[in-house]
């Protein structure tokens, strides 16, 4: 009876040891923080979350890294503020989105000493590690490495480990980014205070979020459209196959209406979230919209339909980006799930159709649900605005699983391996290993 009271005593102890994951989504147009645990049904219970209006970020890039300082403080200090009790958030997952993201196919050769003994795991990760240090266009750093499928001698499309074999190929999708870029986000984000744990690309992020395991198998699109950019990232048999990065999102939208109605900046803004609609010819007929002006001046008159016409004529712009990059492919006869459309960009009236009429697949509106548990902030952060930052809380709740299963680490000694592979990180090849992970004091959570 005393062993069975020590184990359920050491049980509850392990839980209250929980790693937490923090990730922070640079965008655009907001920065956000996002903390989550995952609780004992693999679901992730978001502890905390703050935002704030992003300074300093053009087209999903930081270009003024004192301004991107002092937004990335502010949502983090909204986020400790939400949680209502001492934190310290040090580790962040951040992701790396912008028009420098590049992608491209390679493929790696591995010659084996004996064909005696099987593949080994190690084997694989060694010929993914020479993925990470082939050459690269000057100014480009790899971000990402991601298997596609093996080849070991005459058998396509294996799993290597546990086969005998002489020779061990593989394809793989290397991403690219730009290594200012990457500069910029790590040194706004250190002069905030912070470390990083590993940059991630942005629409893979989104994907852990708002796609289903079946979705990818299956073949799908994921659309994330966010302030400064529209990410695209294609899966088909449960892998990553194509990325590609847009140069204009939801932003140039509401400039087209500024330019187009005449009008400042947060009334277009706000006249696009109220009242904007991707088809003009969905948009109620004769309604006409009052907005107020600056003193002195009279109301001005805007019709629901000239809205939507504006509107229309970027999403026709974009989407046709995205029908681009899935022709690019070549998958488009095999993507069963169609697009999953999601981001800020993504809330506007009638986009989901728009998205079926121009491409003939089917859409439907990505949401973080699947993941998220219930908790007072789970409506908060189910919207497609926080699927980034959502999904890189995942991806760091993944990868941390991958490389140490169900072990636990303590505080102290992560802190030090982030301090020891700090440094390591970005000096040469942005690996996106994932192999630090954020963990607050076991006495604070």
């Amino acid at each position: 009876m005393l062993e069975k009271n020590e184990t359920t005593m050491s049980e509850q102890q392990n839980k209250a040891k929980r790693v937490v994951i923090v990730g922070l989504d640079i965008g655009t147009t907001k920065i956000a923080c996002l903390v989550g645990v995952k609780n004992d049904n693999g679901k992730i219970e978001i502890l905390t979350m703050g935002h704030w209006h992003s300074a300093g970020v053009v087209r999903g890039s930081v270009i003024n890294i004192d301004e991107a300082v002092v937004s990335i403080r502010k949502a983090i200090n909204s986020a400790v503020e939400r949680f209502g009790r001492k934190i310290d958030i040090e580790v962040v997952h951040v992701g790396i989105a912008g028009s420098h993201i590049q992608s491209w196919q390679n493929r790696g050769v591995k010659m084996r000493e004996s064909n005696e003994d099987v593949i080994r795991d190690q084997e694989v990760r060694d010929l993914i590690d020479e993925m990470h240090r082939v050459a690269v266009p000057p100014g480009q750093e790899i971000v990402h490495v991601i298997p596609q499928e093996y080849i070991v001698d005459n058998h396509f499309d294996v799993n290597p480990v546990g086969m005998f074999g002489n020779r061990l190929e593989g394809n793989f999708h290397i991403v690219t980014g730009d290594t200012t870029a990457a500069k910029y986000i790590k040194t706004a984000v250190e002069r905030a205070g912070l470390e990083i744990a590993d940059l991630i690309l942005e629409p893979i992020a989104s994907a852990e979020a708002v796609l289903t395991m079946p979705e990818k198998e299956a073949g799908v699109v994921l659309v994330d459209i966010g302030g400064g950019t529209t990410d695209v990232a294609i899966f088909h048999d449960g892998i990553l196959r194509h990325t590609a990065v847009i140069p204009f999102g939801g932003e140039i939208i509401t400039k087209d209406i500024m330019e187009g109605c005449r009008l400042l900046k947060n009334y277009a803004e706000q006249l696009k979230i109220q009242f904007g609609s991707s088809i003009q010819a969905e948009a109620v007929a004769n309604e006409v919209i009052s907005i107020p002006m600056l003193d002195g001046h009279e109301p001005l008159e805007i019709s629901t339909q000239m809205l939507a016409g504006i509107i229309q004529a970027r999403m026709e712009e974009i989407i046709g980006a995205v029908n681009h990059e899935i022709l690019t492919s070549g998958l488009e006869r095999k993507l069963v799930a169609g697009i999953v459309v999601t981001g800020g960009g993504s809330q506007l009236k009638n986009i989901k159709q728009h998205f079926e009429y121009l491409t003939g697949m089917t859409a439907r509106l990505g949401r973080p649900t699947e993941h998220i548990a219930a908790t007072k902030l789970s409506d908060a952060v189910n919207s497609p605005i926080y699927a980034t930052g959502i999904g890189l809380v995942i991806y760091g709740f993944n990868n941390y699983e991958r490389q140490h299963g169900t072990q636990k680490m303590e505080g102290k000694d992560l802190r030090e391996r982030v301090s020891k592979e700090k440094g390591r990180f970005f000096d040469g090849v942005l690996k996106g290993s994932g192999k630090l992970i954020n963990f607050f004091k076991d006495d604070e959570i």
